[in-house]
C-alpha cells in the first residue's frame, strides 16, 4: 500500500511539472527557430554573463545601514576584506566593454548608410532608457518626499539610481570612438590597447607614486577614457580578427602577473569596487589593477569563445542569453531600483524603528550574508516586475506629433532635475 501511495504522488507530480518543461522546451525552441544562423552565441552569452554580474555585484557588496535619519549606504567589504576576491569575479566591466567593442566593430562594418547615422541610432538606443529611468524617478522623489519618507533615504536611493549610469556616458564616449578604434585595430592589431595601458600605469604612478603629494586631485579623471577604452579596443582588435589564441593567451597570462605584482608588490587595493572609508578606489576611475583584471578577463574570454558556442547550441542554455540581452539596458537602468523597492518599505516598518536582517541592517556581522542571499530572489522577481513596465523607454518613442515632443520635453526637464539631485548639486 505504501509502495501504491509513493508511486501515485510520484506520477502527480510527474504530471504537474511536465506541463512547464514542455512550456520551456516549447519557448525555447521558438527562440532557436528565430535565432540568424551567424549570430554568434559566444559573445552574446559574454554580454549576457556580464550583465548578471552588475545587479549581483551591487546586490551582494552593497549594503544599507538604518539610523533615525533613514537609510544609508553601508558596504560588507568594510568589515570583511577577505571578501574582496569575490568583487574580481563579479566585476566583469572589461568583458562588457570586450564585447562591446566586437559588436560594434560588427555592426559598424554592416551599417546600411553614414558612420554619423550608425553612431546616432547607436547612442539613442543607449539614451532612451537612461531619460526614463531618472524621469520616473524624479516623480518617484516628489511621492515619497509627500509620503514623509526621511531625506537620506531619499539620498541614498537617487545616488544607488544614478550609479550605474555613469557607465552609460562611458560607453557612449568609446562607441563614438569605434572607427578610430577600428583604423587603429587594422594597424597595430591587439598591440593598440597597449599605449592605453601605459597611459593608466603614468597616471597611477603621478597620483600613487613618490610626487603624489605635489599631484593635483583631478589628475585621477584622466584614467576614465583610456582605463575602459582599453578594453574596448581589444574587442575591435577582435572583432577585426586580430588577435587569436595566441594574442589571448598573452593577455590572460600578462593581465593576470600584472595584477599579482600590483596587488602584492604595489599594495593596490583588493576590492574592484569602492569602500567606504577607503583612501583608494580601484574602479572610480579605473587604477592599472583593472586594466589587469581587464587584459585577464578578456584572455579568458577569448579562449574560451569556442567551448563557450558549443555550449549555447542547446536551446535551453541559449533562451535564457537571448532574454538577458534583449533586456540589456533594462538591467543595468533599474536593477537598483527593484533593490530599493524591497528596502524604501522595510525602512520606515515601526516608524523607521525595525531593521529587517539582510536588507536594512548594517552589512558588519557573519549573519548578513546569509540574510543577502535570502533576499537576492526577492530583488530577482522585483526586477523582472518592474522590467515589464519599464522595457517600454528601450522602444523607439513616438515623434512627429505635438504631444509626442511635449512628452519628450517633460522627460528630459525631469530627468535633469533628477541629476542635479542626484549628484548633490541642490
Amino acid at each position: 500500500m505504501k509502495t501504491r501511495t509513493h508511486t501515485g504522488t510520484r506520477a502527480h507530480t510527474a504530471r504537474t511539472h511536465t506541463p512547464a518543461r514542455a512550456r520551456a522546451h516549447q519557448l525555447a525552441a521558438r527562440v532557436e527557430a528565430a535565432t540568424p544562423a551567424h549570430r554568434d552565441r559566444a559573445v552574446d552569452g559574454l554580454r549576457a554573463l556580464a550583465l548578471l554580474a552588475v545587479p549581483l555585484g551591487h546586490w551582494m557588496l552593497g549594503g544599507f545601514r538604518l539610523d533615525a535619519d533613514g537609510l544609508h549606504n553601508a558596504s560588507p567589504l568594510s568589515t570583511f576584506g577577505a571578501f574582496a576576491p569575490l568583487s574580481w569575479v563579479l566585476q566583469m566591466l572589461g568583458i562588457f566593454f570586450l564585447v562591446g567593442g566586437y559588436a560594434s566593430a560588427l555592426s559598424y562594418h554592416r551599417r546600411p548608410s553614414t558612420t554619423a547615422a550608425w553612431l546616432r541610432g547607436r547612442l539613442v538606443r543607449l539614451g532612451r532608457p537612461v531619460l526614463g529611468v531618472t524621469a520616473v524617478w524624479a516623480v518617484l522623489l516628489a511621492v515619497l518626499s509627500w509620503l514623509g519618507v526621511p531625506g537620506d533615504t531619499l539620498r541614498t536611493g537617487s545616488t544607488l539610481v544614478i550609479q550605474p549610469l555613469w557607465f552609460v556616458g562611458v560607453y557612449t564616449l568609446v562607441t563614438a570612438l569605434t572607427p578610430l578604434c577600428i583604423h587603429l585595430a587594422r594597424k597595430l592589431g591587439g598591440w593598440a590597447a597597449l599605449p592605453l595601458l601605459g597611459s593608466v600605469a603614468v597616471v597611477d604612478f603621478l597620483r600613487y607614486g613618490p610626487f603624489a603629494e605635489g599631484m593635483p586631485s583631478w589628475l585621477s579623471v584622466l584614467n576614465i577614457l583610456p582605463g575602459w577604452l582599453f578594453a574596448y579596443q581589444l574587442g575591435v582588435s577582435w572583432g577585426e580578427g586580430r588577435i587569436g589564441r595566441r594574442g589571448a593567451r598573452l593577455l590572460l597570462v600578462g593581465g593576470g602577473v600584472l595584477f599579482a605584482v600590483l596587488l602584492l608588490a604595489f599594495h593596490y587595493p583588493a576590492s574592484m569596487v569602492g569602500v567606504p572609508g577607503e583612501v583608494r578606489t580601484n574602479s572610480h576611475p579605473p587604477s592599472l589593477l583593472v586594466v589587469a583584471l581587464a587584459a585577464t578577463q578578456s584572455g579568458a574570454a577569448i579562449l574560451l569563445r569556442d567551448r563557450l558556442g558549443r555550449a549555447l547550441r542547446r536551446p535551453l542554455l541559449w533562451a535564457p542569453v537571448v532574454v538577458v540581452n534583449l533586456s540589456a539596458m533594462t538591467i543595468l537602468c533599474w536593477h537598483q531600483s527593484a533593490m530599493l523597492a524591497a528596502a524604501v518599505p522595510a525602512s520606515l516598518l515601526d516608524g523607521g524603528t525595525a531593521a529587517v536582517a539582510g536588507l536594512t541592517t548594517g552589512p558588519d556581522s557573519v549573519g548578513w550574508v546569509p540574510a543577502r542571499i535570502a533576499w537576492l530572489p526577492v530583488f530577482a522577481g522585483l526586477l523582472v516586475l518592474i522590467a515589464r513596465y519599464a522595457r517600454r523607454f528601450d522602444a523607439p518613442w513616438q515623434t512627429g506629433t505635438r504631444a509626442a515632443n511635449a512628452r519628450r520635453a517633460l522627460a528630459g526637464v525631469l530627468a535633469a532635475g533628477f541629476a542635479v539631485f542626484a549628484l548633490g548639486l541642490a
